[in-house]
């Protein structure tokens, strides 16, 4: 049997390409877990790498650490995630990156228009939201975040 090869923080850092504060973070939310030596200092297992690359890949995405911290827990204990988990896990976030997908090209497409907002304050918004009506749709740039109204291409 062969033995499991163990990591310090600085090394699985450095293998990973993240702070060792970003691990110690990592811990504390319950995404990854070291084992303690005697003089009680982290150890990682290799498979807690490839776990640690999937957290750095989907905050690249845009991916809530509340999500990944979800999807993480789905995946079994003491292995390193296959292709088959990894698969798994990028079309559970497929759904939330097409959202940011969309809200990002409502941002680019209206980014000098009118976004919904509230303010009152620009001559525009009398005429795109008269007495401030898109407020009942919720708070913040509503044009950007549900698109422009219905037959609106401004």
């Amino acid at each position: 049997m062969v033995a499991k090869k163990f990591f310090t923080i600085g090394e699985a850092a450095e293998r990973c390409g993240v702070a060792t504060s970003a691990l110690r973070f990592y811990e504390q939310r319950g995404l990854i877990h070291s084992i303690r030596t005697s003089g009680n200092q982290r150890r990682y297992q290799a498979a807690t790498l490839r776990i640690i690359s999937i957290i750095k890949a989907a905050q690249q995405l845009g991916i809530t650490l509340d999500e990944i911290q979800a999807a993480i827990s789905s995946l079994p204990d003491n292995r390193a995630p296959t292709k088959r988990d990894w698969e798994r896990l990028s079309k559970k976030w497929a759904s939330s990156l097409d959202q940011k997908i969309l809200e990002l090209q409502r941002l680019r497409d209206n980014l000098g228009k009118c976004i919904g907002c509230g303010c009152l304050s620009l001559k525009g918004c009398l005429l795109f939201n008269p007495e401030d009506k898109v407020s009942s749709h919720g708070s913040g740039p509503r044009y950007l975040i549900e698109g422009p109204p219905d037959g609106d291409k401004s």
